[in-house]
């Protein structure tokens, strides 16, 4: 799968109005409102927590990295564990890059949970196939293509309010990886009790450091090589 590539020069031209949001999610099928951040709606109400800012978190340890500065939503939505949840995209341009997507359990209500502490673990994530970094062989060209990501909540996972939190890193800019974060808010049900072990718990912002070869690789620079994304495995929901 090849979709052309983004040379190096093209890679310097200013992109941060190309920041699509998540503008709506599907479970079952039922759709959800996402966040139109290019045409917000006064007054909607979203499961995502909403957020201001088009431009790309730069650093890892930027306190934004979290859900992008969103904060609590009005609305959750219903799923079972084991059920696929899929984040629908208005746009995307940056080819080059990782896909994750990570859940963290509130203690309580969603008003209250604001995704501190280490609670956060992956449930889907992919990087590059094949071995040449400066292609399109990368899980955010699926999304330029498809403007959608489908992930399964783990059947086992314990029932409870969670966020969802969908992370495209895009480095197609050499030596500025460029983090897009957004928040949803879950209701899982219907699982067994299974919770992640503490090695697959991270904290966000600040799950890895700026220096992580998954975030700080140079596509253009070496051109050959395998990735690995930052923050470890996915968990797959087995106790």
């Amino acid at each position: 799968m090849r979709f052309g590539i983004i040379t190096p020069a093209l890679a310097l031209v200013p992109l941060a109005a190309s920041h699509g949001a998540v503008t709506s999610y599907t479970i079952g099928s039922t759709e959800y409102p996402g966040y139109n951040g290019f045409a917000p709606k006064a007054g909607a109400e979203t499961i995502q927590r909403q957020w201001n800012d088009y431009s790309p978190v730069l650093s890892v340890t930027d306190a934004k990295m979290r859900c992008n500065g969103g904060t609590s939503a009005q609305l959750s939505a219903p799923i079972q564990a084991g059920e696929n949840i899929t984040a629908v995209y208005k746009q995307w341009t940056h080819q080059q890059g990782p896909v994750m997507v990570w859940l963290f359990k509130c203690a309580g209500d969603f008003a209250s949970c604001d995704g501190s502490g280490k609670g956060w673990f992956k449930i889907d994530q992919m990087g590059m196939w094949g071995s040449v970094l400066d292609s399109n062989n990368w899980a955010t060209a699926i999304v330029v293509k498809n403007l959608k990501w489908s992930s399964a909540i783990p059947k086992n996972l314990a029932s409870g309010n969670y966020l969802v939190r969908h992370e495209l890193l895009a480095l197609h800019q050499a030596n500025t990886p460029q983090f897009y974060p957004e928040c949803a808010q879950l209701v899982v049900s219907g699982g067994g009790s299974a919770v992640p072990p503490a090695e697959f718990l991270f904290s966000i912002p600040g799950y890895a450091p700026q220096t992580d070869a998954g975030i700080a690789v140079d596509i253009y620079k070496s051109k050959e090589g395998t990735y690995t994304l930052p923050a470890g495995p996915v968990w797959e929901g087995f106790t």
